[in-house]
């Protein structure tokens, strides 16, 4: 996924906070908890407290976040002429979110309908038959909730904002606000990091404190997000001006969201660096490793490998194939950064490493060891 960034001043990066926005994956945790094993005790404990009547209208309007995470969460980029700024609190992003019109709240509400034709100029399905009908058909594979409910969003839109505004304010009053309270601290920290790191180094060094799967090519005039999703977008576009926004998040992690929505400023959404989580491998990695352990003798030699050193020819014995198929089977391996090698005397000693495999999966771990 690619943001161009020519002709984009230093000034026009901002590093912000945004309740909103927080908001809205602490919603996906609670739909999702798998996603987020870490917040395990914070979700049960806030579902286990829901009053039945906001759990159900929670459940009406999920697909808000549960599946993708709409763009409604992030008002200030679809302010023309807006300055990226998030508001001071709940309230103030709520206002911002109000300010949006009809027809771009429609098409970011509805964006799970749409999916496929995210980052293009498509018609609103407020004023287009043709989306209309795809929203309600796309709809109709997620259930008669969300049915009824993109029915009532392109009846009346009007009513069904101030219907979300309301649900979003009781989920504030019941639990969110004393969330905010906490993990704002750390992500205010945060922004304020980068932003100092942006003024004194320059935005090389603080795209680079982002994420790891983020980059910065000078030369191209481009940043780079390593995401299995494609997209392209600019942060110099004449309907909403110049700028690029970054907001970090606690509740997001793993999940590194762009938003690149034709004629929406640029927003990356990136979860705060915690001491205890690995830097992410990159997708090109990722697909290494799996195509490493997708084959059957690679299979077996991890087998051997997450119990002990091996030889090459100790290998080669064991699956009665010969050194030189042991050692390009190894070198694919290595490649994929799943094995580490040492020497001990004339010998040369291979070996699994097992950390990389337990976070590709406990599955694989528990089968080459089994």
């Amino acid at each position: 996924m690619h943001i161009d960034i020519a002709g984009l001043p230093a000034d026009r990066v901002v590093f912000a906070t945004s309740p909103l926005a927080e908001l809205g994956l602490a919603l996906h945790a609670l739909s999702e908890p798998g996603h987020h094993p870490g917040l395990h005790g914070w979700t049960t404990a806030t579902a286990a407290a829901l009053e039945p009547d906001l759990a159900d209208r929670l459940v009406e309007a999920e697909f808000l976040w549960r599946n993708t995470f709409s763009d409604i969460f992030l008002p200030f980029s679809g302010i023309p002429g807006g300055d990226g700024r998030t508001g001071a609190g709940l309230a103030e992003d709520l206002d911002i979110l109000d300010r949006l019109d009809d027809e771009r709240f429609v098409a970011a509400a509805t964006e799970f309908t749409c999916s496929s034709m995210y980052g293009s100029d498509a018609p609103s399905p407020l004023t287009d038959p043709v989306m209309r009908a795809r929203a309600l058909d796309m709809a109709a594979a997620r259930g008669p909730r969300q049915v009824e409910f993109t029915k009532r969003l392109l009846a009346d839109p009007v009513s069904v904002r101030a219907w979300i505004r309301r649900l979003l304010e009781d989920c504030d009053q019941a639990f969110f606000a004393d969330t905010w309270r906490r993990v704002s601290v750390q992500l205010a920290a945060d922004a304020r990091h980068k932003t100092e790191l942006l003024r004194r180094k320059g935005l090389a060094d603080a795209i680079g404190a982002v994420s790891s799967a983020v980059t910065l090519d000078e030369a191209a005039d481009r940043i780079t997000i390593d995401k299995l999703s494609e997209g392209r977008t600019t942060t110099v576009d004449p309907d909403v001006g110049i700028g690029l926004t970054l907001i970090p998040t606690s509740f997001g992690w793993p999940h590194l969201t762009v938003l690149h929505a034709r004629r929406w400023r640029p927003v990356i959404h990136y979860p705060v660096r915690m001491p205890d989580l690995p830097s992410p491998a990159s997708v090109e990695q990722l697909q290494r490793r799996m195509e490493a352990l997708a084959h059957p003798m690679r299979m077996r030699l991890c087998r051997n490998l997450a119990r002990s050193p091996y030889t090459t020819g100790e290998l080669a014995e064991s699956h009665s194939i010969t050194p030189p198929e042991v050692s390009r089977h190894l070198s694919v391996l290595k490649k994929a950064g799943l094995v580490t090698t040492r020497r001990r005397g004339r010998y040369v000693l291979h070996q699994l490493d097992l950390t990389v495999i337990a976070r590709l999966g406990s599955d694989f771990l528990e089968g080459v060891l089994r």
